[in-house]
């Protein structure tokens, strides 16, 4: 560490932070790029040991077990190996950003890629995304903490390691960048876009360098859009931003009756034999999905039939639909189910899953109704695009990564107008995304607004005062002048003795008869409290404290714990002081 220090030193004197930033973001970019290689061949050769020399119809019945196992083992590495908690993908990034100082724990450089690997292996019915996002988030606030870099450049370097992530998983440098500014809040400035786009360069190009230039979801344009298929897409984009409010909402109601179970021992096995469950009915929501995504890119749905046990295969279009229909919602109920159990994966994966069968499905029902005659897998594409832009609420996210996974660029005006339909959509029924819908309940959440970012950070404990003098309500006039005379504050907190706030004294309450002796014990400290009428409870955000000031007027407010008592006092002055200190760290490029 000694040498570390001293390259710091002459870092700091010998090269320009702007320089240093963009060799961070290219290495940054680079070690997500390995990370994402490595966590995609550890899950195919996991896959390729359970299901090679298995006849399929046991494999069929071993779906069962195969989850049951996964979440087993994952709960044994977290329990035995790391001891430590590990953080859910990309809201672990945003939390870090939020409220942790741009740190991440170091053990989140390889926990996630194991636990991720187990989860879905064994099939979780999520993706690798997030945890590859979370391992590259790691890396990259630990190169910050490493190299003793201040929080805004942490934050870079945390939207690059993102960046480079998602560049390299999904071979999408294009989308890599604009998931990092628009889901991961990575304002756009001169100072932050180099370092980003360097990351997300090196960690396409690590993804090349390993698997090649083949793109990761081959997809031929045999159809090109018309104008005439304008309402389509229209219906479509409102179709996907349905579909998006009822994953979010089925996503957050299984967390919270997951949550409810206290003991690790029976989430385990209720979530465990639940999947299983779904997995033995309907083998397609196995894992990641890519290959059904793929088949549905070309308009082949036979996946729903394979390996089903209700059906081999059918020309009735309403069994079809049906099918369609019940893997689209069991999805999210798949994936909800994995995370509930103590899987780790991303909700990338299921989301272009629902996605490709929702634009199928619509357009197969479509086309049967002689309602329209559009292409089944142009739909497919452009489903997959309006539900990302539902789920994340990041239209530009859904629109260039399937523009970049699948070159599918001759479509881009579809995908605008489902893209941004969906996006309206959800907004009308859901404030905040997946990833960010907790933090947000918590107060947690950085937005790409600075006066909010700014109160968030505060730290509302560091800003109390403690250094006023109480006083008890049945003290005298005489002891209160006593104590007085002790303090430089205005402000008396009168307490009981079981340190209950019962109300203040003020100065100026008692200014005209301190200087008057002969009532200093005929008056009690009770005869001139009075309870404040706006308090603070210690948990409230910091937005909502900066609204009470600003509504009270008040240069003190008194904060108390759940219970009433007494803890100290936030003032006006310290809180603008403060707000202005981190006002202008965001407003610095």
């Amino acid at each position: 560490m000694n040498y570390i220090r001293k390259f710091n030193f002459w870092r700091v004197k010998n090269i320009r932070i702007d320089y240093f930033m963009m060799f961070a973001g290219t290495l940054i970019g680079f070690l997500s790029g390995i990370a994402a290689v490595v966590i995609k061949n550890m899950v195919h050769l996991l896959r390729k040991l359970l299901s090679d020399n298995i006849p399929e119809f046991i494999t069929n019945y071993l779906y069962f077990i195969f989850p049951l196992i996964g979440f087993f083992l994952v709960i044994l590495f977290i329990k035995y190996v790391i001891r430590q908690r590990v953080g859910h993908g990309i809201p672990s990034v945003l939390y870090s950003i939020s409220k942790n100082h741009g740190f991440i724990k170091p053990n989140n450089m390889f926990s996630s890629i194991i636990t991720s690997m187990l989860t879905v292996g064994f099939g979780g019915s999520v993706g690798l995304e997030g945890p590859t996002v979370a391992t590259g988030g790691a890396i990259g606030a630990n190169v910050g903490k490493l190299f003793n870099l201040d929080y805004n450049q942490k934050v870079i370097l945390l939207g690059s390691a993102s960046a480079g992530a998602m560049a390299a998983i999904f071979k999408a440098p294009i989308a890599g960048v604009v998931f990092a500014l628009e889901v991961i809040m990575i304002d756009l400035t001169t100072r932050s876009i180099i370092p980003i786009l360097l990351a997300s360069v090196s960690g396409s190009l690590t993804s090349f360098l390993f698997f090649g230039q083949n793109v990761l979801y081959p997809f031929k344009v045999e159809s090109l859009f018309e104008i005439s298929q304008v309402p389509y897409f229209i219906v479509l984009g409102i179709f996907t931003g349905l579909i998006a409010v009822y994953f979010t909402k089925m996503y957050s109601y299984i967390e919270t009756l997951f949550a409810k179970l206290s003991k690790k021992r029976v989430r385990l096995i209720v979530g465990g034999l639940s999947l299983g469950a779904l997995l033995f009915l309907f083998p397609s929501l196995y894992g990641e999905g890519f290959e059904t995504i793929n088949s549905s890119l070309t308009g082949d749905y036979s996946y729903l039939f394979k390996g089903n046990i209700f059906f081999e295969s059918s020309d009735n279009t309403i069994i079809l639909l049906v099918m369609f229909l019940a893997i689209i919602l069991l999805k999210v109920v798949a994936a909800s189910i994995t995370f509930g159990a103590g899987g780790v994966g991303g909700i990338f994966a299921p989301t272009l899953f629902m996605g490709a069968n929702a634009g199928l499905f619509l357009a197969i029902m479509f086309n049967n109704l002689n309602i329209s005659d559009i292409s089944a897998s142009n739909s497919a594409l452009v489903g997959m695009a309006g539900l990302i832009a539902g789920v994340l609420q990041a239209p530009l996210t859904g629109i260039f990564l399937i523009g970049d996974i699948t070159h599918g660029y001759e479509l881009f005006i579809p995908l605008m107008i489902t893209a941004t339909v969906s996006y309206a959509t959800v907004k009308v029924f859901v404030r905040n995304n997946v990833y960010t819908i907790q933090l947000a309940k918590r107060g947690q959440l950085m937005t790409h607004h600075a006066d909010r970012n700014a109160l968030s950070l505060m730290n509302v404990e560091k800003l109390i005062e403690k250094n006023f003098l109480t006083i008890d309500p049945k003290d005298t006039l005489g002891q209160l002048v006593t104590v007085v005379a002790q303090s430089h504050r205005n402000i008396f907190p009168v307490i009981k003795k079981d340190g209950s706030l019962v109300g203040i004294v003020t100065l100026d309450r008692v200014r005209k008869i301190m200087f008057k002796p002969l009532l200093y014990d005929n008056i009690l400290v009770g005869d001139l409290m009075h309870f404040p009428q706006t308090t603070i409870t210690l948990g409230e955000t910091m937005e909502d404290i900066a609204g009470k000031i600003q509504k009270s007027g008040l240069f003190n407010i008194a904060v108390l714990d759940k219970d009433g008592k007494y803890i100290g006092f936030i003032s006006r002055a310290n809180v603008f002081s403060r707000y202005r200190s981190l006002l202008k760290e965001f407003s610095a490029d």
